[in-house]
């Protein structure tokens, strides 16, 4: 009997876990910029959906014909670059959590005085989940301000999901989820709905220590 396999489709029509190919392709073919990869078993398919598109060793169906000449979107060029040094003219965000999932809040705070500038939670969810919704957070707190300040995020996972403006999570919807799910649909439709001119920068921990937002608890 053939071992099941798992696929893990990242961005496609719909995105989850299938076990066959079948299903699979009907999710990523002809569907522009999808990602998707194959696994042994269930417990490494799980723990890559929640982890993300990561793009090394996932697989991209071929784009549409009239897909390249398609320009990138302002959140899609040199926002979600890295630099070597700190614009501490920034708003810098972080989660704190207890548990993964478990107990979930974030903030945001003024990378130079470390001020804090908005926070939320906590409420019942991820990790990933949380650094996302905190990006989102300092985006329309900024816009509301008429700022063009920096974000820096020490998730890349998050950063990724802010540019797809899509999230890729295996948290259960149910009652104990139903809040943080929320905000989250609530920040996937501000994103496909605001534009902004903001980077949102990855934290560079190894370089310069813990982000300033940072709950000091690891």
């Amino acid at each position: 009997m053939a071992k099941t396999k798992y696929y893990v489709v990242w961005v496609g029509r719909k995105p989850g876990i299938y076990t066959t190919w079948a299903e699979c392709q009907e999710q990523v073919h002809r569907f522009e910029g999808a990602r998707f990869k194959s696994y042994e078993s269930k417990a490494e398919a799980e723990a890559a959906f929640q982890s993300g598109w990561s793009g090394e060793g996932g697989q991209e169906a071929p784009a549409r014909p009239d897909a390249r000449s398609r320009p990138a979107s302002p959140e899609q060029s040199a926002s979600y670059a890295e630099q070597d040094e700190i614009d501490y003219d920034s708003i810098s965000v972080d989660v704190g959590t207890r548990g993964n999932p478990g107990p979930t809040e974030y903030k945001g705070v003024d990378t130079r005085t470390g001020e804090v500038l908005f926070s939320y939670g906590p409420v019942w969810g991820t990790n990933n989940l949380g650094e996302f919704l905190a990006i989102v957070h300092a985006l329309a707190y900024l816009k509301k301000l008429g700022s063009s300040k920096t974000v820096y995020s020490d998730s890349a996972n998050a950063i990724k999901w802010v540019k797809q403006k899509a999230v890729f999570s295996t948290l259960p919807r149910d009652e104990s989820t139903r809040e943080i799910w929320s905000l989250v649909d609530r920040a996937i439709a501000w994103l496909k709905t605001n534009d902004y001119d903001n980077k949102v920068l990855k934290w560079q921990t190894d370089k310069w220590g813990e982000i300033k937002a940072d709950y000091g608890r690891k």
